[in-house]
């Protein structure tokens, strides 16, 4: 149980310092949001509980599969807003492009021989 406390205190106050920071310097915040915290916390969590390295490794590998559809969004969120278009309507067009990437990405990826998708053939990697 005081892990999980110990998970939820932690996570908490990275996603409190970041928007913290941002509240201060765009850039700063931005810079520190960009880092892979939540995947520096997964891979530290999963190793104190002992999943082994491949556990940590397959993780590391699949995020990085996964972040690259999620780029396009710290594009377009700026655009969208300097084009007028209020905050829920922008992040919603982004969230839309977001999963039309993914998709996208799994495609691309699967003829290389990277299954992105949940569900698929080789979840277990």
């Amino acid at each position: 149980m005081l892990l999980y406390i110990t998970k939820y205190a932690v996570t908490a106050l990275v996603i409190v310092v970041v928007s913290e920071v941002a509240k201060r310097t765009d850039r700063l915040g931005a810079l520190i949001a960009a880092l892979p915290f939540v995947t520096i916390m997964v891979m530290i969590w999963l190793h104190i509980e002992r999943q082994g390295t491949e556990k940590v490794a397959r993780h590391a590998y699949y995020t990085f599969w996964y972040v690259i559809p999620t780029l396009p969004m710290f594009l377009l969120m700026p655009w969208f807003l300097s084009k007028g278009l209020n905050f829920w309507a922008s992040l919603g067009a982004c969230v839309v492009v977001t999963v039309l990437s993914f998709w996208l990405t799994a495609a691309v990826a699967s003829m290389f021989g990277v299954d992105l998708l949940l569900g698929g053939t080789n979840n277990s990697k």
